[in-house]
């Protein structure tokens, strides 16, 4: 009976996940979506940042809490390892549909291409953008990522057993696609709000302060492997030789 409620935890946790994911895309886009990022009430420009500051600030602690070795370990002790994935990554997108609830726009116009040669170019690279954080969680390993992996696993009776250390696709030319996805999504627009880019500002912040995070704790469980791969691939920009 654990198996089968597991089971169906972790695919209600993935499921939670298609909907913010598909969710997150049109709240960027000002796409097909009840509210976006340029839309609602608009208040008073010192509220609304500081509203939206702290949406942020609550899910990028989330994660550089959640997301490490020491607090898995404390976080285990209450939570089954089958489904410390899934939980993790629903408190994600609980978070996110409330930051999605709760944001303030800013409407106040930055940059306006719209009609001119810059708009297809804009839209491709937000299309790309999101291509790239799909294709690039697969290369990875999509389904240990969102935790569906561990569920499986526990469901067939089979012990969870770390993916093996692998470089394919465009890892082999840089360190995170993935990051370089998000910050591409949140900055390819035509239109440029204060508020989206209040967003895209923080949130390009986050990543580049944690990624170096990450990949501490990567170097410590992965070893010589890792500090190899580090050294002969640069993190975001292919072809700049290694940075570090």
């Amino acid at each position: 009976m654990k198996k089968i409620l597991f089971f169906g935890y972790g695919l209600f946790a993935y499921a939670t996940f298609l909907a913010a994911f598909l969710y997150l895309i049109g709240f960027m886009g000002n796409l097909l979506v009840p509210k976006s990022i340029d839309s609602g009430i608009e208040g008073s420009l010192g509220g609304a940042l500081a509203v939206n500051f702290v949406l942020i600030l609550v899910f990028g602690l989330q994660h550089v809490v959640m997301a490490r070795p020491g607090f898995k370990e404390w976080w285990t002790q209450f939570v089954p390892k089958p489904i410390e994935r899934s939980t993790y990554v629903l408190i994600t997108n609980v978070i996110l549909f409330i930051l999605f609830w709760q944001w303030r726009p800013v409407t106040t116009v930055v940059w306006d291409v719209s009609g001119g040669v810059l708009e297809p170019v804009l839209w491709g690279l937000f299309i790309f953008a999101w291509g790239l954080i799909l294709v690039t969680s697969f290369l990875i390993n999509h389904f240990d990522l969102f935790g569906l992996r561990q569920v499986y696993l526990y469901f067939k009776g089979v012990p969870y057993t770390h993916l093996k250390f692998n470089t394919v696709g465009i890892y082999k030319y840089i360190r995170h696609p993935l990051m370089v996805g998000w910050i591409l999504g949140f900055w390819s627009t035509p239109v440029m709000t204060v508020g989206h880019l209040f967003f895209a500002v923080m949130t390009t912040i986050y990543i580049l302060t944690t990624v170096p995070l990450e990949e501490k704790d990567l170097l410590h469980f992965l070893g010589e492997d890792y500090e190899n791969y580090r050294r002969r691939t640069p993190r975001y920009i292919p072809f700049l030789g290694n940075k570090k």
